[in-house]
């Protein structure tokens, strides 16, 4: 049985699109009658950053890192983030001549920017380091065309586009009305992600739209927001069915980020058949098809306004063109065999 190491700096409880990434490999990987083991912060000494509960820095990697791929002599090895888990492990197969690839899947550039200083300098430092990092790796796999232009105008090589998926099984519409939204003011326009500094969710919570605002999700900025803008719902965070019913009862999705490589999270609204209102920026551009299934545009409100003309079985035609079995075929013939 073939066996992959996957290492991440992003783990369980926090969820986020790394964790759900991993989440369909491992699945799609079991169907084909492979393993997968991961390595994860909670495997090592780690603890949750001050600034951002959601995620956790990891100390004293490398021994026990070192341990377990020895252990477990996997056939291939990829590493998710750039983080310490990754480094450690980027650092252990290098000093050990074992082919790996990565997946370069968070726009850590775009979020200094948000967190750290709006400076050109500090800009150009990360993304030197990436380079540094990724280029050591025998592929780099991207989720889409416009990231693989843009890191490769950085100085990337071997960048392979391995686009994500959406498991239209879970996420399709229901007719279950949930209790949260019983005496909802339609529309319903509703927003499913991180509440965090870096997904530019205010610019949502300011728009002047008719009917119901929907948050679902935590993040750091929750709790300021949910006194800030009392007459939005605030869901907190929601799997399963219950994710899905609130998707399948909203009207249109409006996806405010300007920093994303991807955004899962809008597959998955369109799966459930609602279409997406975005700017016309990276992730949302290579997914949505103007007038078709959603709306690209500087304002938002035009956008989602226009958005509630649009067919719901438009929107699930689209989430059927991405699938997790595609998406896992590409990542598995291009791995590197160990």
């Amino acid at each position: 049985m073939k066996k992959i190491l996957i290492a991440t700096d992003s783990w369980r409880p926090h969820i986020d699109g790394v964790v759900r990434h991993i989440d369909a490999i491992i699945r799609q990987i079991k169907k084909r009658g492979m393993e997968s083991v991961i390595l994860h912060p909670r495997l090592f000494f780690s603890f949750s950053l001050p600034f951002y509960q959601d995620y956790r820095f990891t100390a004293y990697v490398r021994s026990k890192a070192k341990q377990i791929i020895e252990k477990e002599k996997p056939d291939y090895v990829h590493i998710m983030t750039s983080g310490p888990v990754g480094m450690a492990v980027r650092r252990i197969c290098m000093e050990n001549n074992i082919n790996f690839t990565t997946t370069y899947s968070t726009h850590f550039p775009n979020y200094a920017k948000e967190y750290i200083l709006k400076s050109n300098v500090v800009f150009n430092m990360i993304y030197s380091y990436l380079k540094w990092f990724h280029n050591a790796g025998a592929k780099t796999m991207v989720s889409t065309i416009s990231l693989k232009e843009e890191v490769e105008k950085r100085g990337f090589n071997n960048v392979i586009v391995c686009p994500l998926g959406v498991d239209t099984e879970i996420f399709k519409s229901g007719s279950n009305k949930p209790e949260l939204l019983q005496k909802a003011k339609r529309p319903v326009f509703t927003y499913l992600g991180r509440i965090a500094k870096e997904k530019n969710v205010e610019e949502f919570l300011k728009c002047r739209l008719p009917g119901t605002k929907l948050i679902i999700g935590n993040g750091p900025l929750k709790a300021n927001f949910e006194v800030k803008y009392n007459d939005v719902i605030f869901a907190g965070e929601k799997r399963g069915q219950e994710l899905t019913d609130l998707l399948s009862a909203s009207d249109v999705f409006v996806f405010p980020s300007v920093t994303e490589t991807f955004g899962l999270v809008i597959l998955e609204a369109l799966s459930c058949g609602i279409p997406v209102a975005a700017h016309n920026v990276m992730g949302p551009k290579d997914i949505i098809s103007q007038g078709i299934d959603g709306y690209l545009d500087d304002n938002l409100v035009k956008a989602a306004l226009k958005c509630l003309d649009i067919p719901r079985e438009n929107c699930r035609k689209k989430a059927l063109k991405f699938s997790w079995e595609h998406s896992v075929d590409i990542f598995i013939n291009n791995l590197s065999q160990v």
